[in-house]
């Protein structure tokens, strides 16, 4: 259960981000919502799937994915750049990621 917990937080923490974007430094009111309702829904989530994880271990596993999601969803939806470099950083993210999954954390 805490997998689907940590997978619903890292759901609503790109939610965050893509709010946060189109919030336009909190001017824009709908988008200001929808940025922190997402994020108490995120840590909500993520609190809950800390109860099973080691703090470190599932914040960064949170952290990790939350931001590939972010990078990979920029470069479709938002038309951003996908470079090698930040193809580079993705797999230095997943391969961390791995090794945290493999330290038996949960």
């Amino acid at each position: 259960m805490a997998w689907l917990y940590l997978s619903i937080a890292v759901i609503f923490e790109i939610a965050v981000a893509i709010s946060a974007s189109n919030a336009k430094g909190f001017t824009r009111l709908w988008w200001t919502v929808a940025t922190l309702a997402s994020g108490a829904v995120a840590t909500v989530f993520l609190s809950l799937a800390l109860l099973t994880f080691d703090v470190g271990v599932g914040y960064a596993i949170w952290v990790a994915v939350s931001g590939v999601g972010i990078v990979i969803l920029g470069a479709l939806f938002l038309g951003q750049k996908l470079t090698w470099n930040k193809f580079a950083g993705i797999a230095l993210v997943v391969g961390g990621v791995t090794g945290l999954q493999l330290s038996g954390a949960a």
